[in-house]
């Protein structure tokens, strides 16, 4: 079945998710997760050679994404966490200052998990490009309900998974790679997908394969990529400047009933500085999640943010205005 089915599988799914991300075919290698995703590109480094060691992130990252880069300490990488004084966004001007020509990586998420800020990265892929330096952006938050433009934005690297707005399911992560970087970075963390020639089952020295596959590892996880498919599918039928622009107006809706309530909202007000999600500020916001998911209302919850709503494209008005009817007869 490898020959005939799962192989071209891969490469199908890898395609489709590079489209959304605005890449060109063959740039994405799926992960197994986008932890996994993440330590690859780490992996693809020698902090212990040359000025280039440091690595700047924010506060406003997944924890994943500090977990990884402070394991890097240890092989001699320097890593710079840009604060947030709000603990909702991410102020730019702290970011580019921080980028000069010891900078090996900028990596940052897109949109925020904790709080939906969604970053610009067109300055700082340009001020990275001035320095010699790279950009990854964890667009995990963002990819399916945003339009992405991986190509035109210049970034280096994109790593996210299927579950959320792309309407998968688990284990199925990926990782974007620039065209022009594919064929030159060899990945420590490896397996022999990644091999030019896996069914030769070489036991000589690695020779990577010159596509985004030398950027896999062990045996791929089909059930998953089986999982992603159709949704993966349906989201290109839609259309994502159709789903971008219903995110928005339903996100600005959201945050307009909000305020109106007196609720304090933990995102930004604006929707170009706001992902697809609203966060709503609540006491003991995960009781309230389950009290909303009993009546079969789903929204998830974050601590010392509240409560997070993301009506994807599927999802009508009349469902929205109910959610947030309901949290306020909870919240009374």
């Amino acid at each position: 079945v490898w020959p005939e089915h799962w192989w071209g599988l891969c490469r199908e799914i890898g395609d489709r998710i590079a489209r959304l991300l605005g890449g060109r075919p063959g740039t994405v290698q799926i992960q197994p997760n986008a932890s996994v995703a993440l330590g690859v590109v780490a992996s693809c480094f020698d902090f212990g050679e040359g000025q280039r060691r440091r690595i700047i992130t924010s506060a406003l990252d997944f924890p994943t994404t500090g977990y990884v880069w402070e394991a890097q300490r240890r092989l001699g990488a320097e890593v710079v966490i840009i604060p947030s004084e709000d603990g909702i966004t991410t102020p730019l001007e702290p970011i580019l200052d921080s980028i000069d020509e010891n900078t090996l990586l900028v990596a940052l998420s897109h949109v925020s998990y904790r709080s939906s800020h969604r970053l610009d990265p067109r300055p700082i892929v340009e001020r990275a490009r001035g320095v010699g330096a790279m950009v990854l952006l964890d667009v995990y938050q963002s990819a399916g309900v945003l339009e992405l433009d991986a190509d035109g934005w210049g970034v280096d690297f994109m790593i996210g998974g299927t579950i959320k707005w792309l309407c998968g399911g688990p284990a199925c992560g990926y990782l974007y790679v620039r065209p022009d970087l594919l064929s030159r970075l060899e990945p420590r963390l490896t397996g022999w997908f990644a091999h030019a020639e896996p069914f030769a089952f070489d036991h000589g020295p690695m020779r990577y394969d010159a596509t985004a596959r030398r950027f896999a590892q062990g045996t791929t996880n089909v059930p998953a990529l089986y999982s992603c498919r159709d949704g993966l599918r349906i989201l290109l039928e839609v259309g994502l400047e159709t789903i971008a622009s219903e995110s928005r107006r339903r996100g600005s809706w959201i945050v307009e009933r909000a305020l109106e309530r007196g609720w304090r909202v933990n995102s930004p007000l604006s929707p170009d500085e706001r992902g697809g999600a609203v966060m709503i500020a609540v006491d003991r916001p995960g009781e309230v999640a389950e009290r909303l998911r009993r009546r079969r209302v789903l929204a998830d919850w974050r601590p010392g943010v509240g409560l997070r709503f993301g009506p994807h494209f599927f999802n009508t008005d009349d469902e929205v205005r109910e959610a947030m009817d309901l949290l306020a007869a909870l919240t009374a």
